[in-house]
């Protein structure tokens, strides 16, 4: 029955798609005149955009009821054409309906509510922790598994375009990959198709780890540790920002998260634990392929997507 909803509602939300979110854009990142989402990376991410569309169904057919039954009681019960008013105070029938059907419309949308809730909450079997903290205005990170205790470093934004232009040329990357406000000197690096458990917390002032592409955003509390999880389901980078007003430079502390194939990753890693500039140099010259995924990585041992 699930999936048989779930069809239905992407059929209809296929239809109303060109209103709601004509400006789409199919990148890891904010687009020019974008009104939907970004294109999900995750299975959390996929069943939010589904709930999204399934609400936006439902709201669109309340509307379009509500609207019909405003435009009938104009033509039918104006002046002119009634001009003798009943008198009925009372229709038990339809105080009924009108007091029952919006209680089942909230039924039907809570439980594939609370379902995704308890999905985003709850977190599965991990394979990796990655400890972040929020600072003002920049994000530390830290592989707290016992394999990978030594690596940690700070990302800080690229805040100046021949900064970035730098940083493309030096790694052989499109400059498409350093977008303005986005791209960090470092990035987090993590495996395909792995469980990634994040604790964030905060230094100083609240934070938010938000990475949309993912359908994660928690926030970063100073002497709090907040957990959440993400499993990327293809290669590529992607962007977030923090999302908890931290004081003057609060929009200048972007999130960038780069998932290559796991093979990579290893090799990343261990290059890592002693100069992660060059574990992410030699990790870059690897990359050259089109975008695999857990299911069917790319073609090569060593090969991972460009966006």
């Amino acid at each position: 029955m699930t999936g048989l909803v779930k069809r239905l509602t992407k059929i209809a939300a296929a239809a109303l798609a060109p209103l709601a979110f004509a400006g789409a854009a199919s990148a890891a990142q904010p687009m020019p005149w974008q009104l939907g989402f970004q294109p999900a990376a995750t299975e959390v991410m996929e069943d939010i955009t589904w709930f999204t569309d399934f609400t936006l169904v439902i709201v669109t057919i309340i509307t379009l009821f509500v609207l019909g039954l405003l435009v009938w009681c104009i033509m039918r019960f104006n002046s002119k054409a009634n001009p003798t008013p009943s008198r009925t105070s009372h229709n038990t029938f339809i105080e009924v309906v009108w007091t029952l059907v919006p209680i089942l419309v909230l039924v039907m949308i809570s439980i594939p509510s609370f379902r995704l809730l308890y999905k985003q909450i709850e977190i599965p079997e991990y394979d990796m922790t990655i400890k972040v903290t929020g600072y003002q205005w920049y994000w530390g990170y830290e592989y707290t598994d016992e394999a990978m205790s030594d690596i940690s470093f700070e990302s800080i934004m690229l805040r100046e375009e021949s900064e970035r232009a730098e940083r493309a040329a030096a790694f052989n990357r499109p400059i498409e990959e350093y977008p303005r406000l986005l791209a960090v000197d470092n990035e987090v690096i993590v495996p395909v198709g792995k469980t990634v458990r994040l604790q964030i917390t905060a230094a100083d002032v609240m934070h938010s780890f938000a990475m949309p592409a993912f359908g994660v955003k928690m926030d970063a509390i100073p002497g709090r540790l907040n957990e959440t999880w993400f499993n990327a389901k293809q290669t590529g980078i992607f962007y977030g920002q923090c999302s908890e007003l931290c004081g003057k430079d609060h929009a200048f502390m972007p999130i960038a998260i780069r998932v290559v194939e796991e093979e990579q990753f290893q090799a990343w890693a261990e290059a890592a634990k002693s100069d992660v500039e060059e574990a992410t140099r030699q990790l870059m010259a690897t990359i050259a392929k089109p975008a695999g995924t857990a299911a069917a990585p790319a073609a090569g041992s060593l090969d991972v997507a460009a966006r």
